[in-house]
């Protein structure tokens, strides 16, 4: 739901001042990638340059968002706490949850430097916010980033990210990894992610890895913490459960899903460490997410993934923008959505195989 790339943007491949249509013969346009796909793309400094142009944010506009979209929240968060009957509640705090993740591609893009940079109200906002979400900014800035810098690289890619690795890892990994391994990404973990990935995750393990780097790590838990007994203690454990637990429960849940299935699924390519490159990382290893008007704004663009592992520095309301605007993003390599077959789809693979060159399940040993 978490970057810097600067450092992976450089290459020495040639460029080529035209962009051949996808009907165009692979013969016209040689691919400065071995093997990447489609054959059509531009060298990677090229394509990135494409991308530049939308990084220029409207202010005005990342400050309308900010505004609606709190707005929003304190709305839902007041009906949650003083609506008369509890179906209106529920489905309040539900509908608070969702809101709550537009608010962290918000906070998401203002650690990118994408929205915002610069300002200290913003920063205040977006501080405060990540230590009510369990997010705190340190954890989430060290992990964030180097996850857009090492997207889908066997070996360090769980930093920030889903564990993965290959079948042959897997025949080398005794029983009590293979256990741990399929708890990480199984689908329980999703549901739980409020409890494993956010509050443990996110906060507990960076804490006792490093107590004075991640302090804030303890701040929010403790704040948390403190925030639940206080709402208990004097408005009763039914304000508790609509204003905080039901929306941070649904909030963490899709958060966790969007994040795992936007670098796992059945169509993406597992780059060799040695060969590893930016930008097809960020094409064939970050999925496109279709999804309705509502869906999107709810969810901030973040299912324009591919185009925002191109370049991070890219507002997210300017993602659609992009895409339209440049082709070789228009044929994403991996296409899902939020439909319970595409999320099946997603949870069925869970190894990467280098010699079929695709993810595959467990094997039957």
């Amino acid at each position: 739901m978490s970057g810097s790339a600067e450092a992976c943007m450089s290459s020495s491949h040639p460029a080529s001042s035209q962009v051949p249509s996808p009907s165009s013969t692979e013969s016209e346009r040689p691919n400065p990638i071995r093997g990447a796909y489609p054959p059509w793309r531009r060298g990677p400094k090229e394509l990135l340059e494409a991308t530049k142009p939308f990084q220029q944010e409207d202010r005005k506009r990342s400050w309308w968002h900010v505004v609606e979209t709190f707005g929003a929240y304190f709305t839902l968060l007041a009906i949650c706490a003083l609506a008369p009957w509890w179906w209106v509640r529920l489905f309040a705090s539900i509908v608070l949850g969702l809101v709550i993740v537009r608010a962290f591609i918000l906070y998401h893009d203002f650690m990118h430097l994408s929205i915002l940079r610069g300002s200290t109200l913003a920063k205040w906002i977006f501080y405060a916010f990540g230590l009510y979400v369990l997010t705190p900014p340190t954890v989430w800035r060290a992990t964030h980033n180097y996850h857009h810098a090492h997207t889908a690289k066997i070996v360090g890619s769980h930093v920030g990210s889903y564990l993965m690795v290959t079948t042959e890892m897997w025949k080398s990994m005794n029983w009590k990894e293979r256990l741990m391994y399929k708890l990480i990404r199984h689908p329980i973990n999703i549901v739980l992610a409020y409890l494993t990935v956010f509050a443990i995750g996110m906060n507990l393990s960076p804490f006792f890895r490093n107590p004075r780097k991640h302090f804030d790590a303890a701040v929010a838990l403790l704040a948390h913490a403190a925030l639940l007994f206080a709402i208990t203690m004097v408005w009763g454990w039914e304000m508790t459960l609509y204003t905080t637990i039901i929306p941070f429960f649904v909030a963490m849940m899709l958060g966790a899903y969007l994040f795992y299935a936007q670098h796992d699924f059945p169509e993406m390519y597992v780059q060799p460490r040695e060969t590893w490159e930016y930008t097809r990382a960020a094409l064939e290893s970050s999925s496109y997410m279709e999804m309705g008007p509502i869906m999107r704004w709810f969810t901030g663009n973040i299912g324009y993934h591919h185009v925002h592992h191109l370049n991070p520095g890219i507002p997210f309301y300017r993602l659609p923008e992009v895409m339209a605007a440049i082709p070789e993003l228009q044929h994403p390599r991996g296409k899902t959505s939020l439909h319970p077959r595409d999320i099946m789809r997603c949870f069925s693979v869970k190894l990467w195989d280098p010699q079929k060159e695709q993810m595959v399940g467990y094997p039957d040993d």
